[in-house]
């Protein structure tokens, strides 16, 4: 069973190296639309939406009107902001950054 295990983790880290290959929006667009569906895709939207609106300070239900996710899915994404490793801060927190050093 750990070689199962340490495939999928190799496995893992191959798709995260090619996530961090691509180089441009568009690219970053092809690829996801080749390996997810349009759902699979619209969901992480809605994930990171309602992300940088739990970090903005926005309610469970200004969240669910604005993007149209569960109480149960915001809940899911508040406990990975407040236990989790710090990915969605750290993703938005760049991309904020980015954004005010562009405008």
């Amino acid at each position: 069973m750990a070689q199962f295990d340490a495939r999928k983790s190799g496995d893992k880290d191959a798709l995260f190296r090619a996530i961090l290959a691509l180089q441009t929006p568009e690219e970053c667009r092809e690829f996801f639309e080749d390996l997810c569906t349009m759902k699979e895709v619209e969901d992480m939207a809605q994930r990171l939406t309602a992300a940088r609106l739990l970090l903005d300070g926005c309610t469970y239900e200004q969240i669910v009107r604005h993007a149209a996710i569960s109480t149960a899915t915001i809940s899911r994404i508040n406990r990975c902001i407040q236990y989790g490793s710090g990915g969605y801060k750290k993703v938005l927190d760049r991309i904020k950054e980015e954004a005010e050093t562009a405008g």
